[in-house]
């Protein structure tokens, strides 16, 4: 499944966007406090929604009035996101749409929407459609041959500050839900903290994928030396091409039963634990084994992956982030590096640009004089240090 478009209204900084047409890997760039971090939240909001309630997501986030845009005049919130999944051997359009509203200092959701086309023609017909706590599901959606009056429906009652397709997505039944559920489950919108990846760790715990902050890095490492060295080898290879002296690292299981890593420097007998390391080492280890997850994740959201490491790294960085996009999961990224945006093409390039009015999301494609350069041979990076992002640099 790829997500085609999002569309916010009043979901802080975003009053009124939609953003169309997202390519499998995309580069998001923009001043501090214009947004990046917002848009990415918008999966983690869902997400959380998803894991408790619509009340507990916005209060981790201070509360509704909080995440509702400053001086707005409506007082909805509305997320909206499009994407393509195969029904009935055909990959349809399938649009989720969820507004939450409040009522005496309480937030609900006012509508929740699962729509797709059955067919060439006609509007979307509603698969699922829930206000205030109540609604409906189709029960035989893959029936194409059926008229829309003869779907089945199956009426639902649920938490008002619970999304509907938290309980009915986990039925196989609802087929569109089911799909769109597991999809959110398993985005991945990176928090990663390196202290958090440091140190001994319980043996264990979730080792096939990275966390968000990267607290059960050793797990995961071990998990891929055991089941696939192939991939750990490759991890080691590159490692020792970009990180001076590291020539190995093994996940360790020691005396007491806690894991950590060691690091072998080439330079010395002894290896370093994962303490004594640096915070760049630490952190492209990280992501090296996140990018080369088996599995990759539906959605991968990370933010200025730049940080610690060093700058002539980022293009290599970039196309890894790509060929991972390319394997099955779509990536976004933000980045205030030009080092990364070089590696970027025209398509694959938006900014936010921060107005009276909220932010606004451009895209480098539809700006005819950054195609012209591009096509004359420029990179990204360059374009955007030179300040032809038009509203992009700080004010």
């Amino acid at each position: 499944m790829k997500i085609e478009s999002i569309r916010l209204k009043n979901f802080k900084t975003f009053r009124d966007v939609h953003l169309e047409d997202i390519p499998s890997f995309l580069v998001v760039v923009g001043a501090n406090g214009a947004g990046k971090t917002t848009l990415f939240d918008v999966f983690g909001f869902l997400h959380d929604c998803l894991k408790g309630s619509v009340r507990q997501a916005l209060d981790s986030r201070g509360r509704f009035r909080e995440v509702l845009s400053r001086d707005s005049s409506e007082d909805t919130i509305l997320i909206e996101i499009q994407y393509r999944m195969p029904i009935t051997g055909v990959d349809r359009l399938v649009t989720y749409s969820l507004e939450i509203a409040e009522r005496n200092n309480a937030p609900y959701v006012k509508r929740e929407i699962l729509r797709y086309k059955r067919g060439r023609h006609g509007s979307p017909f509603h698969f699922l459609d829930f206000s205030n706590g109540e609604g409906y599901a189709i029960t035989n959606e893959e029936d194409f041959n059926k008229k829309d009056e003869e779907l089945k429906r199956e009426n639902q009652k649920v938490s008002p500050d619970t999304l509907a397709i938290k309980g009915l997505g986990q039925f196989e039944r609802f087929k569109a839900a089911n799909a769109f559920r597991q999809l959110m489950e398993s985005w991945h919108v990176s928090d990663f903290h390196i202290n958090a990846a440091r140190g001994r760790k319980e043996a264990s715990g979730d080792s096939e994928h990275l966390s968000e902050t990267g607290d059960n890095l050793p797990l995961v490492a071990r998990f891929m030396h055991e089941r696939y060295p192939a991939k750990f080898d490759e991890i080691l290879t590159t490692m020792a091409r970009r990180v001076p002296g590291i020539s190995t690292i093994e996940p360790k299981l020691m005396d007491d039963g806690y894991l950590t890593l060691r690091f072998q420097d080439g330079s010395f007998k002894t290896p370093f634990l994962d303490r004594y390391v640096s915070d760049g080492t630490i952190k492209m280890f990280a992501y090296l084994v996140l990018l080369h997850d088996p599995r990759p994740h539906p959605l991968l959201c990370v933010e200025e992956p730049e940080n610690q490491l060093y700058p002539k790294l980022m293009p290599e960085l970039a196309e890894e982030f790509r060929d991972y996009a390319q394997r099955g999961g779509q990536v976004l990224v933000s980045t205030h590096s030009p080092d990364f945006l070089n590696a970027a093409e025209l398509e694959e390039v938006c900014w936010l640009v921060k107005t009276q009015e909220g932010t606004e999301i451009r895209r480098a494609k539809d700006d005819p004089q950054i195609a012209a350069y591009m096509d004359e041979g420029d990179q990204m990076g360059y374009l955007w240090n030179q300040g032809f992002f038009e509203g992009a640099d700080p004010q």
